[in-house]
């Protein structure tokens, strides 16, 4: 089975042909570094995570760009009231960043270039589009001309008074045509400045990821991903500049946009107060739990986010690390081969990851009822296998038992002791009552048939 991949622009499920099959590229809209990730910004990267997983399987070679946008007027914001440098201030959270998607089981870009060092292709690129009749310069702008790109519109499907309201900008006096928007701006004294043609400033949004696209896999690329909120202005501006400065070669075969994330059936704002941060979830819950939550609804969907949902994804986890637990006496090598055939085929399903935790699921119970040691085997490789695909079960099972918070391993395994040497003495009074500190410790007692016994966080 081929993967099938909804093509945003298409609005239809299509059978995904790479341009080359021996180079899949693929481009994601990474971040803008000026506060912590929260989980509006884990989805996309978590989804086409499992996706850069998926086409690695199928592919030989898969190039997955994700940039960082590091100058951007929030950043200038957080600088000023920091009264330090928008360097430090998106190398600071560059580095969150990374440790917190890090912590969700997300694999690094295999690029992943960042806006500020890409100036002259930026300038370069505008230069080009002026020069092609496509942009035109007024008042220190520079600005994209809309009317001179006939397909404008057709990703996001809007018409051009939508289009206009939905792009949010004000309506300068200078624009040729409302819906024009900014390739290059003058920057103030206080706001950072690079040297241009038109004067000191600052590129636009949108040519950022143009130019970096360009640069790093080419005209035409396979994928380009990102969260539902950029399909209008952001990818459909990308698609009209890149196009035009290309002389009409395709951009993208395929768009891909995950949906939103609301909390508790409410989206998420600041105005609310119900932002949520990958970092404060991290204090609750293992990474791989925050992981399988942003999986369980399929990317497409609105996914609701509850501490229900985070709660059930933890005791998920419990039930398919349980069934490695028990299979964890048995060596096994695993391969890509490994991988069920139901499994893979799901994942190629649009990136069905809801089906696909039901298949785990089934391997699960498979290896807690199975008895013969060959098939318990093949099962351990399935679940492993199978586990990578979605970035989970990448801990040894004793690990994740053993949770997240600070415990006290070394009293832990003394009263362990204590309580072994009790049930030897048949002093079953004293085991009882171990077991009930430990209890109240939050560490459940696991005795095995050998007669040891091992630990693990409730």
């Amino acid at each position: 089975m081929s993967i099938q991949i909804f093509n945003t622009l298409s609005r239809n499920k299509e059978e995904f042909v790479p341009g080359d099959p021996k180079r899949v590229t693929m481009y994601v809209c990474g971040p803008t570094v000026y506060s912590h990730p929260h989980i509006g910004n884990a989805r996309p990267a978590v989804v086409f995570d499992t996706l850069f997983r998926l086409l690695k399987h199928e592919f030989p070679n898969v190039v997955y760009t994700r940039n960082i946008t590091d100058v951007d007027d929030k950043i200038n914001a957080a600088a000023q009231n920091e009264d330090t440098s928008i360097d430090a201030i998106s190398k600071r959270f560059t580095e969150i960043y990374h440790q917190d998607m890090s912590a969700l089981g997300v694999l690094p870009p295999t690029i992943e270039p960042r806006v500020t060092e890409h100036m002259p292709h930026i300038i370069d690129m505008i230069q080009r589009l002026i020069k092609s009749g496509h942009a035109y310069e007024a008042e220190g702008h520079v600005l994209f001309n809309v009317p001179s790109f006939s397909e404008y519109g057709k990703l996001s499907g809007r018409n051009q008074k939508e289009m206009i309201a939905g792009a949010r900008v004000e309506v300068a006096p200078f624009k040729k045509d409302p819906a024009d928007f900014v390739l290059w701006k003058p920057s103030t004294q206080d706001q950072p400045s690079w040297d241009s043609p038109w004067g000191g400033g600052r590129p636009g949004w949108h040519i950022e990821c143009s130019t970096m696209i360009e640069k790093h896999l080419g005209n035409t690329i396979d994928i380009h991903g990102g969260g539902q909120d950029l399909v209008f202005p952001h990818h459909e501006n990308e698609i009209a500049q890149t196009t035009c400065v290309h002389g009409g070669e395709l951009f993208c075969r395929y768009w891909i946009h995950n949906g939103f994330v609301n909390v508790n059936q409410e989206k998420m704002s600041k105005s609310i107060g119900n932002v949520l941060l990958v970092k404060d979830l991290l204090s609750q819950a293992p990474g791989e739990a925050i992981r399988v939550t942003l999986l369980s609804t399929h990317y497409r969907s609105p996914l609701d986010w509850t501490d229900d949902a985070l709660n059930q994804s933890k005791r998920n986890l419990d039930k398919l690390y349980g069934a490695l637990q028990e299979l964890q006496d048995l060596q096994v090598s695993v391969s890509k081969e490994d991988v069920p055939e139901e499994f893979i085929n799901v994942l190629k399903d649009d990136l069905n990851t809801p089906a696909a935790f039901t298949i785990l699921h089934k391997l699960a119970k498979q290896a807690n009822s199975e008895k013969e040691a060959e098939k318990k085997k093949l099962i351990k490789k399935q679940l492993l296998a199978a586990g990578n695909l979605l970035g989970v079960l990448q801990q040894e099972p004793e690990d994740w038992f053993r949770g997240i918070g600070d415990v006290d391993e070394t009293e832990i395994e003394k009263l362990l002791e204590e309580r072994s040497q009790a049930k030897k003495e048949k002093n079953f009074q004293l085991a009882d009552d171990i077991r009930n500190k430990l209890s109240a410790m939050d560490i459940q007692v696991l005795d095995h048939p050998d007669g040891t016994s091992t630990w693990r966080k409730h």
